[in-house]
């Protein structure tokens, strides 16, 4: 089941893991051999990905990667997780912070960790940027992957925290635009009453499976801060740079696609 290609990509990436071949997460190389085997054939043929500005991950150390959310499902940080971990400029296999709600799925909170996902908690982001991972985090939460299709590619409210880790550990932050998701899976609204009863974070009024879109990720220069601020107001205005610097990439993505599937 695992291509010879992603064989040799993901041997490329040394982790430290235990006895048994886990990190203290769940990470396990044979696992994202075989989820990234079955996964690539749907980022390369099914939504067609194109990844622009690979050469701005960092071959070796932290970084914190910080894009849009969108589509319902975590397709985005699936896909951005490919892309970087077959980036042939130097594969990462890059964590990404996953909402609470995902790891208790039965089977999938295994296997989505044993793929390199976390439990989206600043613990654990500041825990693996020490171990000098690359850590992907949506700081819209599901504030963003929730939103309606009428809402498609504005930007909800950001979450503060990844600023306070980046300038805290010294972290560069690659902003990534993600074009194509929106509309994999166009929600009309959420089932509010269903997703209490499970619950979930949401549950989207939409169709059961993914629509072919193409996908762009588009990845900009790193950005760095220093931890010196003098109030929350200048924190906020970091925020709000990196946020500007995304709608920058979506619209250049939305600009240059010329077809939605």
């Amino acid at each position: 089941m695992v291509s010879p290609e992603v064989d040799a990509l993901i041997d490329r990436i040394p982790k430290p893991v235990g006895s048994f071949g886990y990190d203290p997460w769940g990470y396990h190389a044979d696992d994202l051999k075989v989820g990234l085997s079955m996964a690539k054939w749907f980022y390369d043929h099914y939504f067609r990905v194109v990844a622009n500005g690979l050469e701005n991950i960092p071959a070796q150390g932290r970084a914190l990667v910080i894009a849009n959310h969108s589509g319902q499902l975590p397709l985005d940080g699936l896909l951005i997780g490919i892309a970087i971990s077959t980036n042939p400029h130097g594969p990462r296999a890059a964590r990404a912070m996953v909402e609470r709600f995902l790891p208790t799925v039965p089977y999938v909170g295994n296997l989505v960790n044993a793929w390199g996902a976390v439990l989206g908690d600043p613990v654990n982001c500041i825990k693996m940027l020490r171990r000098e991972e690359v850590v992907i985090v949506f700081p819209e939460g599901v504030r963003g992957s929730g939103k309606p299709y009428r809402d498609r590619y504005q930007l909800q409210r950001f979450g503060h925290g990844f600023m306070h880790i980046a300038m805290t550990h010294n972290v560069p932050i690659i902003p990534v635009g993600v074009v194509g998701c929106e509309e994999t899976i166009p929600s009309a609204g959420n089932f509010k009453l269903l997703a209490r009863l499970l619950q979930a974070p949401y549950i989207p009024i939409a169709l059961p499976v993914p629509l072919p879109a193409r996908v762009t990720l588009n990845f900009g220069e790193p950005m760095r801060f220093d931890g010196d601020i003098a109030n929350e107001d200048e924190l906020r205005d970091r925020v709000e740079q990196v946020k500007a610097r995304l709608r920058e990439l979506i619209d250049r993505g939305l600009a240059e696609r010329t077809s939605i599937f």
